[in-house]
């Protein structure tokens, strides 16, 4: 069943979004072409459990959260030597062939109904291009959300032999907005060949927020996309990050780590098809419940018949702070080549009463206890990444929750 299109949003808002931005034809031709495509999409979909439909994203009500013609946000960008970091508006005038031919390559715009909405209205995103042989480490983006709703679109192209270390902050900005909001984030990385791409991200918008992500990437011949996901803020998220492992000998890692309290929502997805022989993923998740937090977790390897050689390894773990918090996890192995080795797993608990009752017995309070079995939970993934600057924002972050 496809959900409805919003009110306020029809082919002339789509027409006034272009005309304001001063896009290309074809770029418009796509935004309507994804308005169209919203009448047939659907939601993306969600873990059903006997009696148990956990997120329900048809319950969203973009008449309400969705006001395309007052987007607004404060993005920061700042780059390293050789690397090209551009808005979309100055990217459309300074690399209008590449855009074009890269736009949508990744993502397709019509994937489901979230997707065509965000391509339909996107205002604001970044554009990324690493030339051939260009290491890079300093790229950041930081950006304020200052309005009811904003849609932006990433687009990360890596030429040959190159590399790239993004590091994205995602942030209420101005607060004065009442009542819900929508923030929504596309991601494409397209990984040339021996190219090598780190993306990490960490969002920590107000529990008025809903916020839904999708971030893919295409790694070529013997390249590299690696992905971070931290999630800490929001009242419902909807992560999805997945790659394409097209290219002989590529790799993926995707690491993740959330901390819910209160009532959040977090459906947090993590995804690879190996698609070329010599491939190997590395998915590793870890999150933290608190309150009456919910999360449901799905991670998918999907081995493909031409995939010979295939190293594809998973694990997620979920620990509940409250008795009241609820979590349900399912790692999935879709292999259809015997020359695999391959493992998933996911656990879902509470504080183990034995290491809480030796650190009590040594004169530590229940609570600070409890805090540094937390922290040390999240250690397997903050030993992971690899960006010093994120690690220690995540681990910060955890301790301020703590504190709570």
């Amino acid at each position: 069943m496809s959900t409805q299109v919003p009110a306020n949003l029809s082919e002339a808002t789509v027409h006034e979004i272009a005309e304001s931005r001063d896009e290309p034809d074809w770029l418009r031709e796509t935004r309507l072409k994804a308005l169209k495509a919203m009448d047939r999409a659907e939601m993306p979909d969600v873990i059903n459990t006997p009696g148990r439909r956990w997120t329900d994203l048809d319950q969203l009500d973009f008449d309400e959260l969705a006001d395309p013609l007052n987007q607004s946000d404060d993005t920061e960008r700042v780059t390293d030597e050789g690397v090209t970091v551009l808005s979309f508006t100055e990217a459309m005038e300074e690399y209008p062939d590449l855009l074009e031919e890269k736009f949508g390559s990744v993502i397709d715009p019509e994937t489901n109904y979230l997707t065509a909405l965000s391509v339909a209205l996107f205002t604001t995103g970044t554009f990324v291009h690493v030339p051939e042989n260009v290491d890079a480490e300093d790229v950041t983006i930081r950006t304020d959300m200052n309005s009811r709703s904003l849609f932006s679109h990433t687009l990360v192209i890596t030429e040959t032999s190159s590399s790239v270390t993004i590091l994205e902050r995602v942030d209420t900005g101005d607060e004065t907005v009442e009542g819900g909001r929508y923030y929504s984030n596309l991601v494409e990385v397209d990984a040339g060949e021996n190219s090598y791409v780190q993306y990490g991200s960490l969002q920590t918008l107000d529990q008025d927020t809903y916020n839904v992500t999708l971030k893919r990437g295409d790694a070529g011949v013997y390249a590299t996309v690696d992905w971070i996901e931290g999630n800490l803020g929001s009242r419902l998220t909807r992560s999805d990050i997945e790659t394409e492992l097209n290219g002989d000998s590529s790799e993926s890692q995707i690491v993740g780590a959330f901390f819910a309290h209160e009532d959040q929502h977090f459906d947090v997805n993590a995804r690879v098809w190996h698609n070329a022989e010599h491939t190997t993923a590395d998915l590793v998740t870890r999150g933290v419940l608190d309150d009456t937090a919910r999360s449901v977790y799905e991670g998918v390897q999907d081995v493909g018949r031409d995939a010979w050689d295939t190293n594809s390894y998973q694990r997620e773990n979920t620990l509940m702070l409250s008795d009241d918090s609820e979590a349900d996890a399912s790692p999935k192995l879709i292999i259809n080549n015997h020359d695999t080795e391959a493992s998933h797993s996911a656990t879902v608990g509470q504080v183990d009463q034995e290491d809480l009752l030796y650190l009590t017995s040594r004169s530590i309070s229940e609570r600070d206890a409890r805090n540094m079995l937390v922290e040390g939970f999240f250690v397997p993934v903050f030993e992971e990444i690899a960006v010093d600057e994120l690690r220690e924002d995540l681990q910060s972050q955890v301790k301020t929750r703590l504190r709570e």
